[in-house]
């Protein structure tokens, strides 16, 4: 790849969280009586896995003053994360939600928000958010309403003008959109039209573009705006395209344990190396080139997936090159 340089700052804007695991078996959350604490947020855990990669990570974002917000900022800490730019909100509590695995196989969810949908453009300084190379716009909360709606936009539009390179996973949760899918799609939309990169997932693809056909959907988000687009597809493999070219890239084969957070760490694994080439060297990127990062990414993924937890289980460079030797 072209333009190598030192790793430049990546920062990550959206939810931190508290994950509620019913580690009682086949039960609902009113049956549970056994919950693990986990910190969560898709785009904390981009954050930390893009430090644990060597990579040098900053998270926005708002938390309780309060135990759990602690927790969340010790837990990012010592992955190595910037957590600065957390701001700790006195009128709410940390964000939480509540899963459970019935014995049908569907999730029984409760989902309690609280201050991560507080955070206002003002709780992000212009100045820190222009110090960043790379922006990644994590969202399975932040586009739910509230305060924090209009400020995740607002950043999002200052980094597309200040010709920042803009990454966005819209991390659709059925269980927290209900009936609102319409509003969702309109939103991931105006987020992929403000995009360099977007990940989505198979049924995001489908459901932002409105086709079961993944070549009509990533047609359709390229017109949106998106200028490389990478559709993971679980185990078997992950589609990448920039708008000319477009290629399946195979997954690798594991034994899968706990797939949480493995889109995540996917993300991270992508600007981890996207943040050593200048933004020019970016703009440069060859379709071959963009198909060797897809490949570690994909690495980075499955390890993910061989262990419990979504922060506990990402690797550092290191175990990456070891696995894969």
């Amino acid at each position: 790849m072209k333009d190598r340089c030192e790793h430049q700052q990546i920062l990550c804007i959206g939810e931190l969280l508290i994950d509620f695991f019913c580690s009682d078996i086949g039960v609902n959350l009113a049956e549970g009586s056994h919950f693990i604490k986990q910190a969560g947020g898709a785009p904390a855990n981009v954050a930390a896995a893009i430090a644990r990669l060597g990579g040098v990570a900053a998270f926005a974002g708002k938390v309780g003053s309060d135990p759990f917000g602690d927790f969340l900022i010790q837990t990012l800490n010592e992955v190595k994360v910037n957590t600065d730019l957390i701001v700790r909100d006195t009128s709410a509590l940390t964000t939480m939600a509540y899963v459970s695995l019935q014995s049908d196989g569907e999730r029984d969810f409760m989902f309690n928000r609280g201050a991560d949908g507080n955070f206002v453009t003002q709780d992000l300084p212009l100045a820190k958010l222009r110090e960043a190379a790379i922006v990644h716009f994590g969202s399975a909360t932040a586009m739910l309403g509230g305060d924090y709606l209009e400020a995740y936009f607002d950043f999002m539009i200052k980094a597309r003008e200040d010709k920042q390179f803009v990454s966005f996973d819209p991390n659709y949760r059925s269980s927290l959109w209900g009936n609102r899918t319409e509003e969702f799609i309109n939103l991931a939309s105006k987020g992929i039209s403000l995009a360099d990169f977007v990940k989505v997932s198979e049924e995001e693809l489908q459901l932002i573009s409105g086709s079961e056909d993944l070549n009509i959907g990533v047609t359709e988000l390229h017109r949106l705006g998106a200028k490389v687009i990478a559709v993971t597809l679980g185990k078997n493999s992950t589609l990448i395209s920039n708008g000319t070219d477009h290629a399946t890239i195979p997954s690798i084969s594991i034994k899968s344990i706990d797939s949480t957070g493995a889109g995540d760490a996917f993300v991270g694994a992508v600007l981890v190396q996207l943040s050593q080439i200048s933004n020019q060297g970016i703009a440069n990127l060859t379709f071959e080139d963009w198909k060797v990062m897809i490949r570690f990414a994909n690495q980075v993924g499955a390890i993910v997936c061989t262990k419990v937890g979504a922060i506990a289980a990402l690797p550092t460079y290191d175990e990456v090159v070891e696995w894969n030797q």
